[in-house]
């Protein structure tokens, strides 16, 4: 039996969830809050298999109750039960460990069927919200290449803009020719370039060297 705690500000929501869900010969709701914080107390003390929570309630918003659930019991599972897709809530809702994302027009078979995935492992997302993750992940790789250079490759990068030769960057640094020949073949590969030219035009085209 998958035990359940539903939070929810909306009474006539939680009489109707509930109402299904316990009518599901796996499933059993067994305490219902109507803000975060109480979310907070009766998750703790009692447990539950399935956490369900909506993100806008009064005293304590779902973002904040779930980062106090997890912060004090990481293990939970908490599916976020809400109107919003936008990227306010979104994020800060996964990143405070909330392990899946439906939204209040899903119908109620599905907000079932996402219990038992999550009960059993499998997060389940809204199709939107996956695609947001989708985006933000590209966003994070289209980062400017020169963001991979560790401190010493970006210090061997301004000496090479200077037309020092390997070995004058080898004497300056105090680390061996074969050393810096190693960082210079990293630094071409992250920046994507061809040869020393290339990387020199680069680091002045995007102000890493004055």
């Amino acid at each position: 039996m998958i035990k359940i705690l539903f939070a929810d500000d909306h009474e006539m929501v939680r009489i109707g969830v509930s109402a299904y869900l316990s009518a599901q010969t796996d499933m059993e709701v067994i305490a219902e809050a109507d803000d975060g914080g109480e979310a907070v107390e009766k998750a703790l003390s009692l447990r539950p298999d399935i956490i369900l929570m909506d993100l806008v309630m009064k005293e304590m918003d779902g973002i904040e109750a779930t980062k106090k659930i997890i912060e004090n019991w990481p293990e939970a599972k908490i599916i976020i039960v809400t109107s919003f897709l936008d990227d306010e809530k979104v994020y800060p809702a996964l990143e405070a460990g909330a392990t899946s994302y439906l939204l209040k027009t899903s119908a109620a078979s599905k907000i079932a069927e996402a219990i038992r995935s999550t009960y059993a492992g499998k997060p389940i997302l809204e199709p939107e919200v996956t695609g947001k993750i989708m985006s933000r992940m590209r966003e994070k790789t289209q980062d400017n290449p020169h963001d991979q250079l560790t401190n010493r490759e970006i210090e061997i990068l301004m000496l090479i803009a200077k037309g020092k030769t390997n070995q004058e960057i080898a004497d300056e640094l105090f680390i061996a020719v074969k050393t810096v020949k190693v960082h210079v073949s990293n630094i071409l590969g992250k920046l994507d370039v061809q040869d020393r030219t290339q990387a020199v035009i680069y680091a002045f085209q995007h102000n890493l060297v004055k």
